[in-house]
């Protein structure tokens, strides 16, 4: 077998195929010797970390949409209550896991000067993650920011396979210019390594797939493996055959639902492909064949990926662009006809708002899917969800306006104790939303980082009792 062990099995370890790597989830034979289960890991770099963006904003940030608490809720502090037509109002399953963040801004995302007036949907995404304002060009002088999950890579996610792995949803491409005048890489990008690299993100589940168990060492392998129709699990039978073989009941039993996992995901991948490459016409034809026309089937896909990426420790930080500004997708699920981008310029009309509040809250929706998932993925001192801190939030607040004043913003998960949850916190006017990802860097363990984007301070994510200790 192709693994070490000393007195424990090593956290980092892999069973291996001919052209197939499968890391593994955390087992109680890789336990130090003196350790027990469930004793807290508060080691800096441990806690993962999600970042989600959604574009276009929420239809609870315009004047009549916050009126009617459709983001956010009436009260302030502990025990909030999401009524019906707010957009969060999937995760009241979560609420002891959500934190919500009212009234920041994001002025980075604001125009600077005359001729980058109108272009907010063309910058705000390279905004969100970096809280920096974008050079206005179309060459490839590009320059914004490092963004905050790189800095956290950076620093604490070299000693993983993956530091970071950058996804989503829509068709992006950052060869070339957009309109007015902004690089693509703006549009497209959210993640940073530097102010002038752009991460390339990923669409297709079989590539996200591809990278986290190595199956096949090159793309004519893939193709032959594939066309055989055997699983990726096939290739390494033998090896986990011996490797349960020395493993104790309970273990056996994780090591199974995290086989069964990794299998389904890849029959899943299978029937898209299969299904895309019929030849009958496709919701979106420019998809490759991975890509499931499917918006809830992707983003689930997507989300199963990201948790086996997580449980197997391939990498601890994710970013995660869920749609594309200025997109007209419908929606239909949503029980929306409209177009995403058209239904968000709802001039300030009522029935236009909750028209929008549709969408909003279908695609808020897909939230308990991922938490769900983290929270049956148990790891070494509780589960993902416990261990993770997932962050949603959009750089834009009212889009019927272009608006990027008291931008949406939530925290999810535990964070390994970073956060109290089911806690709705109101920052005062004019604060950046810099600050709050600000402290959420300190408490990852970045702790000389003197600054953010345009932060002025560190914004408190603690309940004011909680705060001082009662």
């Amino acid at each position: 077998m192709h693994f070490i062990t000393g007195r424990h099995i090593e956290r980092r370890t892999f069973l291996r195929g001919v052209g197939a790597t499968v890391a593994l989830p955390f087992l109680d034979a890789m336990l130090p010797a003196g350790r027990l289960r469930g004793e807290p890991v508060r080691a800096a770099g441990r806690t993962r970390l999600i970042c989600i963006e959604e574009v276009h904003g929420l239809a609870g940030c315009n004047d009549w949409g916050a009126s009617q608490t459709l983001y956010a809720p009436e009260k302030v502090g502990k025990d909030f209550v999401l009524p019906d037509q707010n957009a969060l109002v999937s995760l009241r399953e979560f609420q002891d896991y959500l934190t919500i963040i009212s009234n920041t801004d994001v002025r980075m995302a604001e125009a600077f000067t005359g001729p980058e007036i109108g272009g907010d949907h063309f910058r705000s995404s390279a905004v969100f993650l970096t809280q920096a304002h974008p050079k206005q060009t179309q060459g490839s002088d590009i320059f914004c920011g490092i963004s905050m999950d790189q800095l956290y890579a950076q620093q604490f996610g070299q000693d993983t396979p993956l530091p970071s792995m950058q996804f989503c949803i829509e068709n992006l491409d950052q060869a070339g210019g957009c309109t007015y005048n902004y690089s693509c890489a703006y549009t497209d990008s959210l993640s940073w390594a530097s102010p002038n690299e752009p991460l390339p993100m990923i669409r297709d589940p079989r590539v996200a797939f591809d990278m986290l168990f190595g199956s096949g060492s090159s793309p004519a392998d893939r193709a032959e493996r594939r066309a055989t129709r055997r699983s990726i699990l096939d290739w390494i039978a033998g090896e986990v055959a011996a490797f349960q073989r020395e493993l104790g009941t309970e273990d056996r039993h994780r090591m199974d639902r995290y086989l069964q996992n990794v299998r389904e995901i890849e029959r899943r991948i299978a029937m898209v492909e299969s299904q895309n490459q019929t030849g009958e016409e496709r919701a979106l034809p420019e998809a490759p064949a991975g890509v499931p026309d499917s918006f809830r089937e992707h983003m689930e896909m997507l989300f199963d990926l990201q948790v086996l990426a997580l449980e197997t420790d391939m990498t601890r930080i994710m970013s995660f662009k869920t749609g594309r500004d200025a997109q007209n997708r419908v929606f239909a699920e949503s029980g929306s006809d409209r177009g995403f981008h058209p239904a968000s310029h709802h001039g300030n009309r009522e029935e236009a708002i909750l028209e929008f509040n549709k969408i909003c809250q279908y695609r808020v929706g897909m939230l308990p899917y991922l938490l769900k998932k983290l929270q049956d993925t148990s790891d070494d001192g509780g589960s993902l969800l416990d261990q993770t801190v997932v962050l949603w939030g959009s750089p834009m607040a009212d889009a019927n306006v272009h608006n990027h004043r008291r931008c949406p913003l939530i925290l999810l998960g535990g964070g390994n104790g970073m956060l109290e949850g089911n806690l709705h916190l109101k920052a005062a006017d004019g604060t950046p939303m810099a600050n709050v990802m600000l402290t959420l860097l300190h408490n990852l363990g970045l702790d000389e980082l003197s600054s953010f984007g345009d932060s002025s301070g560190e914004f408190s994510l603690r309940s004011p009792a909680a705060a001082s200790g009662l």
